[in-house]
């Protein structure tokens, strides 16, 4: 049986830490996180983490981060944050940030 939750809107700030620049680590969380319909962003951080803010179904936004902790072949991530935060429904689509 589905859960209600599951249907929930949800915003979740999250930091990927390990092998996950120069991976291609950003271009496939868009990926996933366009096939799963959430929206928000992804960049890379000069302490050479990953930081993505993902908003979203609940269990959406979770599929995502399950695949985050994992990541793409070449990445090897050693840690993941996540923090959810209120949902503010601020944008239309998933986006890589530069800089």
């Amino acid at each position: 049986m589905a859960d209600p939750r599951d249907h929930e809107l949800v915003r979740a700030h999250v930091r990927i830490y390990g092998i996950v620049q120069g991976v291609f680590f950003r271009a496939n969380m868009k990926r996933v996180a366009t096939l799963h319909g959430v929206r928000g962003w992804v960049r890379n951080v000069l302490d050479g983490s990953v930081e993505a803010v993902l908003e979203g179904k609940r269990k959406d936004v979770e599929e995502v981060i399950k695949w985050a902790l994992r990541g793409p072949p070449a990445a090897r991530v050693e840690r993941l944050i996540v923090e959810f935060e209120p949902y503010k429904g601020e944008y239309t689509s998933f986006d890589i940030r530069y800089g």
